[in-house]
C-alpha cells in the first residue's frame, strides 16, 4: 500500500472526481477527510467504502470558498487523525456564460469555489505541514486552463491560475519539504461533464481534440493522484501533470 499511514484530505469529495481520489487513497491504506458542501448521503457512501476497504474516513461539511468553515474543516480532520499528509483541492462547479452576458456573481462564484478555495485550503494545509517537515499538496486544474474556452471565462481564468498559485506555493514551501503540484484533466465522466458526453454534436467537438479518442473514467485519472501524494513522488514539486488523454496537445 502507497499511502499507508498516511493522512488525506479531499475537497469535493463526495463525488465525481473527488470521490474517485477518495476512494483510490483509502484503497491504498490512507486514512480520509471526504469534504462535501450538500450531499451528506453521497459523502457517507465514499466514508463508508473505505472502510470496508480496511481503511478509515471522516466526512466534513464545508464551503471551502469561506475561511472559517476551512479552518472548522481541517479543525475536525485533525482532532480524528492528528495529522495531514496529503490535501487535494479538487472542489469545483460551472456556472457557464458568454463574455458579454457572464454576471458579476457567476464571475465571483466560480473563481471562489476554484482558486480562492485552493489558496485558502493550501494555506491551512501548510501550517500543519511546516511542523511535521513534509506534506503533499496536490491542486486539480483543467485543460480549460491551458487553452481556454468558449462560455467559460470565469472557470478558466480560475483553472489558469491554479497553475501559477501552485509554482508560487512550492517555491515557498519546498523549505518545510512540501510539495506541491498541479494535475490538469480534460473531460472525465462525472455528473459535471454530462451533457458533453451525452449530446452527440458536443461530444464529437471534443471527441475531436481528445487524441485517445475516449472520455477518462475514474481508473485513468486516479492513479496519478496516489502517485503525487506517495513518497515515489518526493523528489517531484511546482509541476504539471497533464492526465487528459492528449487534449491538451491540440
Amino acid at each position: 500500500m502507497k499511502l499507508k499511514g498516511k493522512v488525506a484530505l479531499v475537497t469535493g469529495g463526495s463525488r465525481g472526481v473527488g470521490r474517485s481520489i477518495a476512494l483510490a487513497y483509502g484503497k491504498e491504506g490512507a486514512r480520509v477527510v471526504v469534504n462535501y458542501t450538500s450531499n451528506e448521503k453521497a459523502a457517507q457512501e465514499v466514508v463508508d467504502a473505505i472502510a470496508a476497504m480496511g481503511s478509515e474516513a471522516i466526512a466534513v461539511k464545508a464551503d471551502v470558498a469561506v475561511k472559517a468553515e476551512v479552518e472548522s474543516l481541517f479543525a475536525a480532520g485533525m482532532e480524528k487523525f492528528g495529522r495531514l499528509d496529503i490535501l487535494v483541492n479538487n472542489a469545483g462547479f460551472t456556472r457557464p456564460a458568454m463574455l458579454l452576458k457572464m454576471t458579476e456573481d457567476q464571475w465571483d462564484q466560480v473563481v471562489d469555489i476554484h482558486l480562492k478555495a485552493a489558496f485558502l485550503c493550501s494555506q491551512a494545509a501548510a501550517n500543519l505541514m511546516k511542523d511535521q517537515n513534509s506534506g503533499k499538496i496536490i491542486n486539480v486544474m483543467s485543460v480549460a486552463g491551458l487553452v481556454g474556452t468558449v462560455g467559460q471565462i470565469n472557470y478558466s481564468a480560475a483553472k489558469g491560475g491554479i497553475l501559477s498559485m501552485t509554482k508560487s506555493i512550492a517555491r515557498e514551501l519546498a523549505r518545510y519539504n512540501i510539495c506541491a503540484n498541479v494535475i490538469s484533466l480534460g473531460i472525465v465522466a462525472t455528473d459535471m461533464t454530462e451533457k458533453i458526453r451525452t449530446d452527440e454534436k458536443l461530444a464529437e467537438i471534443y471527441m475531436n481534440r481528445i487524441l485517445l479518442k475516449r472520455f477518462a473514467e475514474a481508473e485513468d485519472i486516479s492513479p496519478a493522484f496516489v502517485f503525487l501524494a506517495s513518497d515515489d513522488a518526493n523528489y517531484i514539486t511546482g509541476q504539471l501533470l497533464c492526465v487528459d488523454g492528449g487534449y491538451g496537445m491540440i
